[in-house]
């Protein structure tokens, strides 16, 4: 099955319509990529400052059109930031301007979000899609996959980073902690993460997700206690499932309720220790649990549907009070299934300033509904980098959002799609 990306071609791998697996492993790149990381031109780099200032505005005022959903506010919001976005990314990019002249495209005769060119996620392996020169970079994340994989790497800044957490707040407490919506006045539960704190991973994405929501939702002195994993001494992560029991219990004992968020092979661990010691819990009413990403070889595999089974006979959360995420080290924004406690109908759903559009495989058209295809992502979010970014994940189309149902066939396995039928 071959990947339609208009005019993306290589000097390896020349044609219109490449593969996954040219792009990714036969040194494929877009044309003019041959003098290293993109060069942003200075004038651009007060607009980009400035776009960014905006969109944190926006996130933060609450009554932005960019804050509606799609149904609700229609194209033209998002169009308008997109198209400004872009055009920025182009102009400020001397090695963009050159890709976009290889494909045959003219940045002025794309006037719709929908035709801007997609950059394969791919790419992030290879090349440095970023806009932040190398002395201003504080913080690269790596992409997860199995043990092997040359990593995406996206580069981050602090005011990058201050867009990362403006996007990923909003929309983690409207999913996760809906009683701390405004009006609502409820207390937020105890959140809990399976993961290392992000000083002990710098380069995973999701580490860094939970370090800002534990922050968020924790006094300072208690903040080294919300997290509950380690690195082996390969630079795997372990749980340490004994701590973690015995808080669980604690919480219970005293009707605290909490929110446990890790990956899927956290939880395996975690429910692997609650087997081999006969231990089952009932966390209290209003208990919830966040999972993402895949195996990647790190424990037995089960599928999303029997892993939401098995959390919920060993921990006594609800079907319901389980939230599926959807993330990627190159994006800045993330997508969930549910809100919490709500009993909706799953389905990924990424925050208005973003778009996920199913596309086919052999033409990069969306599919219509209930159709099968590929996800592409336009990110806002993702100011210094990529806005618009080509995944090789399979999904359904469901409306605004879609349901994974695995890779494109000979694309390397990575993050949340080795857990679908069958990442950060």
């Amino acid at each position: 099955m071959r990947l339609w990306i208009p005019g993306w071609r290589s000097n390896s791998c020349p044609g219109a319509g490449t593969s996954i697996h040219s792009a990714a492993g036969c040194g494929g790149k877009p044309a003019g990529w041959d003098q290293g990381p993109a060069k942003i031109k200075p004038h651009v780099h007060d607009s980009l400052f400035q776009f960014a200032a905006d969109l944190r505005a926006a996130l933060g005022g609450g009554s932005s059109d960019l804050l509606r959903s799609p149904a609700a506010a229609g194209e033209d919001a998002f169009g308008r930031w997109a198209l400004r976005l872009w055009r920025l990314q182009v102009e400020g990019s001397r090695d963009l301007a050159r890709d976009l002249v290889g494909r045959g495209l003219d940045p002025d005769e794309i006037r719709d979000w929908r035709g801007i060119p997609p950059m394969p996620a791919v790419a992030f392996k290879e090349f440095e899609l970023s806009s932040i020169p190398r002395k201003r970079r504080t913080r690269v994340f790596h992409s997860s996959g199995t043990t092997g994989q040359t990593p995406s790497r996206h580069h981050h800044c602090p005011e990058s980073l201050k867009v990362y957490e403006a996007s990923l707040w909003p929309w983690f407490r409207r999913h996760l902690l809906p009683e701390m919506e405004v009006g609502h006045g409820g207390e937020a539960p105890r959140v809990l993460s399976l993961t290392p704190p992000a000083i002990a991973a710098p380069q995973s994405s999701l580490a860094y997700m939970l370090d800002v929501i534990v922050r968020a939702t924790a006094s300072d002195v208690d903040v080294g206690t919300r997290f509950f994993g380690a690195l082996d001494p390969e630079g795997s992560w372990q749980v340490d499932a004994g701590r973690l029991l015995d808080v669980l219990q604690a919480a219970t004992a005293l009707g605290i309720r909490v929110l446990l968020a890790g990956t899927a092979f956290n939880f395996v661990h975690f429910i692997d220790h609650l087997d081999g010691i006969g231990r089952r819990l009932s966390l209290p009413a209003g208990s919830r649990i966040m999972e993402t990403g895949g195996y990647k070889g790190r424990s037995r595999v089960l599928t999303r549907p029997e892993l939401h089974a098995a959390l919920t006979e060993r921990l006594g959360v609800a079907p319901e009070w389980i939230v599926g995420e959807y993330g990627m080290s190159e994006l800045s924004s993330q997508a969930y299934d549910t809100i919490a406690g709500s009993g909706s109908a799953r389905c990924l759903r990424f925050p208005p300033w973003a778009r996920a559009v199913v596309v086919s495989p052999e033409n990069g058209r969306e599919v219509g509904e209930g159709g099968t295809g590929l996800v592409r992502i336009l990110d806002l979010a993702n100011v210094w980098s990529v806005l618009c970014l080509q995944t090789a994940d399979l999904a359904v189309r469901r409306g605004e959002g879609f349901d994974l149902v695995g890779r494109l066939p000979g694309a390397e396995p990575r993050g949340c799609s080795l857990q679908s039928v069958g990442g950060h």
